[in-house]
């Protein structure tokens, strides 16, 4: 009887990735590698810097340190398995393999929204409260902040975990895409999705639009500080946070236009290059968003040269 039957009766599912362009396989394979070293470069070179220089130590290099760590293991938990499925006749992930990726990638993506937030009250109070600045933003605080980070994106992604498991898959189990994602997993399911697709919509408001009020009301008082101070200042003032607004709308524009674009569950040619980006280039660009115009990480890269005899 169909009551006695498990809940997934489908071992595996197939990852179509890219095979629509069979053409341009070796290219995008190059290219996508390229990325996910660079990435990877970028991101632990960072994270060592900030490391080793002692004036990196303020909170917000170590709000930045923790960002490149998510950003490594968002990147991680799609990048390699799309890498090795390129040159694969049968592209196939388990079923278990592809709830890990999807957790993975969802206890990451969800940390790095309310990391950005934790960053904008950080910039908040830098800006509008320089005298108690070092008092509101204590190290015991910073380390709180970053663990309630980790641990509301955990949370996230354990509640949809425990929401995909209640699914049953039992016919087509080839996806779209080049990795197991909620919208494409919710199409192939055989039960109803009602109860999932309402859970999604909820921690999107919470995660999503909660987090983007928070940022946005901090930067509403950051902007009144700017404009009582003088022209120099506020242009200084003005590149400190202009690296984290952008980070921030890269963010939150590339998975809005991606999870609206994608909410049938289809998975056009559109929606998988639009993926790419917020997969990965959005962890590729983060440490140069940061990096290119910060002086402090510019004058840190120079003192670990001099210290190497390297000028």
């Amino acid at each position: 009887m169909t009551g006695e039957r498990n809940l997934t009766d489908i071992t595996h599912f197939i990852l179509l990735g890219f095979s629509d362009f069979p053409r341009l396989t070796a290219v995008l394979f190059f290219l996508f590698l390229v990325i996910y070293i660079t990435t990877l470069t970028w991101n632990l070179g960072l994270i060592f810097l900030i490391r080793m220089d002692s004036h990196l130590h303020t909170p917000m290099y170590f709000f930045l340190s923790n960002l490149s760590f998510i950003d490594i293991c968002y990147v991680t938990s799609t990048v390699p398995k799309m890498l090795s499925h390129f040159f694969q006749e049968q592209k196939a992930i388990t079923f278990v393999g592809c709830i890990v990726q999807y957790f993975i990638f969802s206890t990451m993506g969800l940390s790095e929204s309310c990391l950005m937030t934790a960053m904008a009250y950080d910039r908040y109070a830098a800006i509008c409260n320089p005298l108690i600045y070092s008092a509101v933003m204590s190290p015991t605080l910073c380390v709180q902040m970053v663990l309630g980070a980790y641990a509301s994106g955990l949370s996230g992604a354990v509640v949809q975990l425990c929401a995909i498991l209640q699914l049953r898959f039992c016919g087509p189990n080839v996806i779209n895409h080049f990795f197991c994602d909620m919208p494409q997993l919710l199409i192939l399911s055989c039960s109803n999705t009602f109860f999932i697709q309402v859970l999604t919509a909820v921690l999107a408001m919470i995660y999503g639009i909660a987090n983007v009020v928070v940022i946005m009301i901090s930067y509403c008082y950051i902007i009144i500080s700017i404009m009582k101070i003088s022209a120099k200042g506020r242009s200084k003032t003005f590149n400190t946070c202009a690296s984290h607004v952008t980070a921030v709308s890269l963010f939150y524009t590339s998975s809005i236009f991606v999870y609206l674009s994608s909410s049938s569950g289809s998975s056009s040619k559109v929606d998988r290059f639009a993926s790419v980006f917020y997969t990965m280039m959005i962890p590729l660009l983060n440490p140069l968003i940061y990096s290119l115009r910060n002086k402090e990480i510019k004058d840190a890269v120079k003192r670990f040269l001099k210290k190497r005899g390297y000028s």
